[in-house]
């Protein structure tokens, strides 16, 4: 259960990578205390090239700075596995603390996992949708292949910090829709500090999120929300409803927002998740006070599409109009992190 913190614990995670099991059970511990504690952490550490870093700031740059028509040639609606630009107000977020549906005033530019077996595609998983824009698609693939890698190796470490074989995640990450997000708040002269809507929790097992700009609020256990400003060379990460579904519940996801500042902000989450069959249930048995049947287990992909349909306005459309229908597993927004909210 979330803790009244008032900062995000930093950890180092370079025993991760080290041939000494005691070494990475003692990151793993860190791990564990920072996911049931607080739902977030930065961690530092990592392996993931400044180089490939700065790259992807510059083509996402030049991607953002194009005139809108020009982005809308590759509107995620014209996709079939939810790939490409995300226009200002295409994607709503449910308020639990308001009880309120409402926009989240940024753009995007969303890709998932490069499939290449087309017989595994599913809704959220085939072929990315490319804008042409000379150097895009291979600075953001870059840039993928090196953060995936840094989201296996955390899979490692939440499995040990759960007491399971180091392996168990990762065994089941060989073609998950691990989306990674391009995300612009453009500079807004009107902006003032104070509560916004866009308060929510993560659909999958966890999110490695690299801000060049402080904004991000999380949540703590009084209900206060605490600033988790930009450190360098640090990523933040933060448990997602699957991880704390799969932990039954010893980790927990916790709500977290954009507050609305001046400042233009780049922001780069990775969801990290398992493949897209992969039926997600409780591994562990439930903690001595919480309900035997708290958590029921999900289609991990089903999931992913179900939330994603609640969330955009062209699934919703698409889904009105009896193109789509939602998965039999689906859950309503909202639907985990109930201790933080």
């Amino acid at each position: 259960m979330p803790s009244s913190f008032t900062q995000l614990p930093i950890i180092d995670i370079r025993g991760l990578y080290s041939d000494n099991e005691h070494e990475r059970l003692a990151v793993a511990a860190e791990l564990k205390q920072a996911a049931s504690d607080v739902g977030f952490m930065y961690i530092k550490g990592h392996y993931v090239p400044e180089a490939v870093i700065d790259r992807l700031l510059e083509v996402t740059r030049e991607f953002f700075a194009q005139p809108l028509a020009r982005k809308q040639e590759s509107y995620i609606g014209h996709s079939s596995n939810h790939s490409g630009y995300v226009p200002e107000g295409e994607e709503e977020f449910y308020s639990s603390q308001q009880g309120i549906t409402g926009t989240d005033f940024k753009e995007s530019y969303d890709v998932g996992f490069e499939l290449d077996d087309p017989s595994a595609q599913r809704p959220m998983l085939g072929t990315n949708q490319w804008p042409p824009l000379p150097g895009f698609k291979e600075a953001v693939l870059a840039y993928y292949h090196e953060v995936f890698q840094l989201g296996l190796d955390l899979f490692r470490g939440f499995a040990l910090a759960l007491g399971l074989p180091e392996h168990t995640f990762v065994e089941q990450c060989t073609r998950p829709p691990s989306q990674l997000r391009m995300v612009h708040y453009p500079f807004n002269a009107q902006a003032v500090d104070r509560q916004g809507i866009g308060a929510h929790t993560d659909y999958e097992c966890f999110t490695l999120l690299l801000p060049t700009a402080d904004g991000l609020e999380v949540l703590n256990g009084d209900g206060v929300w605490i600033d988790a400003p930009v450190k360098p060379g640090c990523y933040v990460v933060n448990v997602g409803d699957m991880l704390e579904l799969l932990s039954n519940g010893r980790f927990v996801a916790t709500s977290h927002r954009v507050r609305k500042v001046k400042e233009e902000r780049y922001s780069f989450p990775l969801f990290c998740s398992l493949d897209y069959d992969t039926v997600v249930k409780p591994i562990l048995p439930p903690l001595s006070e919480a309900p035997a049947d708290q958590y029921q287990p999900l289609v991990c992909g089903d999931h992913l599409y179900a939330q994603t349909i609640h969330t955009f306005r062209y699934m919703k459309k698409r889904l009105a109009e009896g193109k789509i229908q939602l998965p039999d597993s689906s859950k309503a927004l909202a639907s985990f992190g109930k201790h933080a909210q």
